[in-house]
């Protein structure tokens, strides 16, 4: 199979068209203190993967190798940052996909993966712990990460606290889309929208 990769980056002018303002940044978890901020990406796109716009597929069903169609946003360091996003599985003939990473850049490999199995199943890739059974094909799920470097990472599944999990220092990013875990494959099609971040 033919692999592909496209890195697009957007500078924050650009970027900012594709994010839902609020007044006074307020911010839908954890309120108070947040400052809106609209950080770059770039788009990746390997192995079957395919992105337009906020729309993120793997075309096969490949079991193996590096299938990917995702955001990757700029770097951060310190301090906390909230991720908002809300996604809808088109379809789901495969298992085991993720959908919204947070990547620590200072170690090897994701810190944390949201993944969804067929049947509707949300979890966390790395321990495994069930977070909801909402991410159905045709419904839309609102996920939210309030991550405090150097001390924790929240997951909220449509407003309700799911996960907590010690962070470390160092340096991180966050990436949402439709990726192939090492246990799973596609065919998927996975559509994001009202895509936010704050920090403080």
């Amino acid at each position: 199979m033919l692999t592909r990769f496209r890195a697009l980056t957007v500078t924050g002018a650009v970027c900012a068209s594709t994010f839902l303002a609020l007044p006074n940044a307020v911010a839908e978890v954890e309120p108070g203190g947040w400052t809106s901020v609209s950080p770059t990406y770039t788009v990746q796109e390997r192995g079957c993967g395919q992105v337009d716009g906020l729309t993120f597929q793997l075309t096969c069903s490949t079991a193996s190798g590096d299938q990917r169609a995702e955001r990757r946003y700029a770097t951060y360091t310190g301090g906390t940052r909230q991720f908002e996003g809300y996604f809808r599985i088109s379809s789901l003939s495969g298992t085991r996909i993720s959908l919204k990473q947070t990547f620590n850049e200072s170690a090897a490999g994701p810190y944390f993966m949201l993944a969804a199995e067929r049947g509707g199943r949300l979890y966390a890739v790395h321990g495994g712990a069930t977070l909801s059974n909402a991410g159905t094909v045709g419904a839309t799920v609102r996920v939210n990460t309030v991550h405090q470097v150097g001390s924790s990472h929240r997951t909220y599944i449509n407003g309700s606290l799911q996960h907590t999990y010690a962070s470390p220092g160092g340096s991180f990013y966050d990436k949402f889309g439709a990726y192939r875990t090492n246990s799973g494959n596609g065919p998927a099609t996975v559509v994001w929208s009202n895509v936010r971040f704050w920090r403080k």
